[in-house]
């Protein structure tokens, strides 16, 4: 685990209370609460991009949510920090969509012809189709 080191700071009493509800809300200790909020702050770069997000919501089993709480408490043990479950989702649908778009990459032809060189090629077809159709009858056994 990450050595810590204690931050100080005089914050004014209404930002103090709705830090402290939220905290409270998220059954978290202050410094949990505060290590989280930094370090979504510097990983955004500071930025909130709330006006270009999108909910998303579903409902899961008890067993599927226990497991996932036990895993973000291991994780979190692990890498030092909390890991929510906020960051957990959208790292797997990030994955998941990476590796889909990697594979339907690697799966499209390179020879995408373009809508002049399919002109072309329907061309060349229905000219030997022509072709087959004067001569047809030659072939035909009686």
């Amino acid at each position: 685990m990450e050595h810590t080191k204690g931050l100080s700071c005089q914050i004014p009493e209404s930002l103090h209370a709705r830090v402290t509800a939220e905290r409270v809300a998220a059954n978290q200790s202050l410094s949990e609460y505060i290590t989280e909020l930094l370090t979504n702050y510097y990983e955004n770069r500071g930025k909130n991009d709330m006006a270009q997000t999108r909910t998303m919501a579903f409902q899961i089993s008890e067993d599927l949510f226990q497991r996932i709480k036990d895993y973000l408490a291991r994780e979190s043990e692990r890498q030092g920090r909390k890991v929510t479950q906020r960051e957990f989702v959208l790292g797997l649908i990030e994955d998941a969509l990476r590796q889909a778009e990697q594979e339907a990459a690697e799966s499209a032809p390179d020879d995408i012809p373009t809508p002049a060189e399919s002109q072309d090629a329907n061309a060349e077809m229905e000219s030997e189709d022509e072709g087959s159709e004067e001569g047809g009858d030659e072939d035909v056994a009686e």
